[in-house]
């Protein structure tokens, strides 16, 4: 499913379907609001959220990926616990990127378990608990702002610089899971991946510290001397598809699905179709990459992404909030 226009509009702008949709808004926040006052278990453990207040990509698996490859090179030994959205395995299983598919644990974890533990469940306590028994010393949150289930220690709210928070509207009438002074009164900090296009940081000017980031494409595998197709079903693809035009690519067409979309056979033989038909080279993200079917993978090149911050001391300061300065 992509995510309505209107969605995107000026919050002073919101257009008649976000006002039609503003009664369903208010029942969904106060729903929100409920939940986020339970009381979740508290691992003996420090835990870090990587989450954010709307729906959709904004950076924080990429976000996540960096900061525990930074515990790590501190002497810590981190886990990522995360739902595993579409999966199929049971709470607190810890995944096997040799073993499982993204049919039974999702596309994110199978990429999270390639730099440390990841345990998938939509009950977070359920995979900490078991993390923990297996030798985790601090614990990584891949989404689950607004999960009650474990307490956080630390979380940082991701927004994408490019759509911010869009019409500023809860769901359904616009792309938030809460009110942004919610979800900012519980922040850690805000990480901006990419330029504020939309002004949020000046609009929680007295908020939680900032922090700033950029994500880059790696492009190193991706022919110069071909045409090239790109496809993405993740949160927002254009983001994928102005990545590569950043690194000097030009792909003839630039295809987009919806998030986490499972590819089927017909549109991977479409794919190839289309690819043939131009002579060209197929490009993707990792995380689509893990959700084509292995005989596909084979013929399309992945395009990884890694983060840029603004200055060194910034992921070095999140880990002394996160982990304590002690490990510095």
């Amino acid at each position: 499913m992509h995510a309505p226009a209107f969605w995107w509009r000026a919050p002073t702008h919101p257009g008649w379907a976000a006002r039609l949709l503003s009664p369903l808004s208010h029942l969904y926040a106060a729903a929100t609001a409920r939940r986020v006052r339970r009381t979740g278990w508290r691992a003996p453990v420090p835990v870090l959220c990587c989450g954010n207040i709307g729906v959709g990509g904004t950076g924080k698996t990429p976000l996540g990926l960096d900061l525990a490859q930074r515990a790590i090179a501190r002497g810590r030994h981190p886990a990522f616990l995360s739902r595993g959205y579409g999966g199929n395995l049971p709470a607190g299983t810890r995944v096997d990127p040799d073993r499982h598919t993204a049919g039974e644990a999702g596309d994110e974890p199978l990429l999270l378990a390639r730099v440390a533990p990841c345990y998938i469940g939509a009950d977070r306590a359920v995979s900490a608990r078991q993390a923990v028994l297996d030798g985790a010393d601090c614990l990584l949150m891949d989404d689950g702002f607004q999960n009650p289930t474990l307490h956080q220690d630390l979380a940082l709210v991701v927004v994408d610089g490019a759509v911010g928070f869009g019409n500023g509207r809860v769901l359904p009438a616009g792309p938030l899971r809460e009110p942004v002074h919610a979800g900012m009164a519980r922040a850690g900090g805000v990480v901006m991946i990419g330029a504020d296009r939309q002004g949020v940081l000046d609009s929680i000017e007295n908020g939680p510290p900032r922090f700033a980031a950029t994500l880059q494409q790696d492009v190193g595998h991706v022919p110069r001397d071909r045409p090239l197709i790109a496809f993405a079903g993740i949160g927002r693809p254009a983001k994928f598809f102005d990545g590569l035009i950043g690194m000097g690519l030009s792909p003839l067409r630039c295809m987009a699905f919806a998030d986490h979309h499972p590819y089927t056979r017909t549109e991977c033989s479409d794919l190839l179709a289309l690819a043939a038909q131009w002579n060209a080279c197929l490009v993707t993200t990792e995380k689509d990459a893990i959700r084509l079917p292995p005989a596909m993978r084979a013929q399309v090149t992945t395009a990884g992404v890694h983060l840029a911050w603004d200055t060194p001391a910034m992921p070095e300061h999140i880990l002394d909030l996160w982990l304590g300065r002690t490990d510095a």
